[in-house]
């Protein structure tokens, strides 16, 4: 079964056509790696895909589910989680922290506004530190994590939200080789449960994981298997 099914998707700006009747799936399980040059429309397809932004035409499918018009909270509800190019981390708070306000009900504004952690949620927590590598320092700050360290911070966020798909956008970018290695055996170790959408630069990384390719360039699928 599909766990995404993306028909005929459009983004315009103005003049510009940042994605170009896009169309392809993913099997639930599935390792798929989305690759092309700056400016291909990668994140821009990211960015459609999670609902950070609307869509010109085109329909996005989860699970069966037409989500095209659903806000991102709504489909992380579903069960789809993102990291982003960039660290989205409480630099100030611990990697514990970080990871238990990933899934906390709000019940206000403020930083009392999240509800305790249980013990269910104690556990959830745990095992995304863990399979990331982290649960040696969950009192550490975010700060003071290295570069790596922070963006395998970001895929424990992710995991503690308990996702059925996964959007990576370039997790390796700014990473030493010994801090992709260890990035790669993490993904490596992900549960089938879990399906994985790469966007990745470095072809190491991209034929280390993925199972299928898909290629953008300038907006449009030129090559898919």
């Amino acid at each position: 079964m599909d766990i995404l099914r993306v028909e005929k998707l459009h983004k315009n700006f103005g003049g510009l056509t940042a994605v170009n009747g896009v169309s392809f799936s993913v099997a639930e399980g599935e390792r798929r790696a989305i690759i092309g040059p700056n400016g291909a429309g990668k994140t821009t397809l990211f960015n459609l895909l999670s609902g950070e932004l609307p869509s010109s035409r085109g329909q996005v499918f989860y699970a069966g589910q037409d989500i095209t018009l659903l806000p991102p909270h709504r489909r992380a509800r579903l069960g789809m989680a993102r990291t982003f190019q960039r660290n989205n981390l409480f630099l100030g708070l611990s990697v514990w922290e970080n990871v238990r306000l990933a899934g906390s009900p709000i019940k206000g504004i403020g930083p009392s506004s999240f509800a305790p952690a249980d013990a269910t949620r104690s556990d959830i927590i745990e095992e995304s530190l863990r399979r990331v590598g982290l649960m040696e320092q969950p009192h550490a700050l975010a700060r003071h994590l290295s570069y790596g360290e922070q963006r395998q911070l970001e895929v424990a966020i992710a995991l503690a939200t308990q996702p059925k798909l996964l959007l990576l956008d370039e997790p390796a970018a700014g990473m030493s080789p010994a801090e992709t290695n260890r990035l790669m055996a993490t993904l490596r170790e992900m549960p089938r449960t879990l399906t994985l959408l790469i966007i990745e630069h470095d072809m190491d990384v991209v034929f280390g994981l993925a199972e299928h390719v898909t290629v953008l360039h300038y907006g449009e699928v030129i090559a898919d298997g």
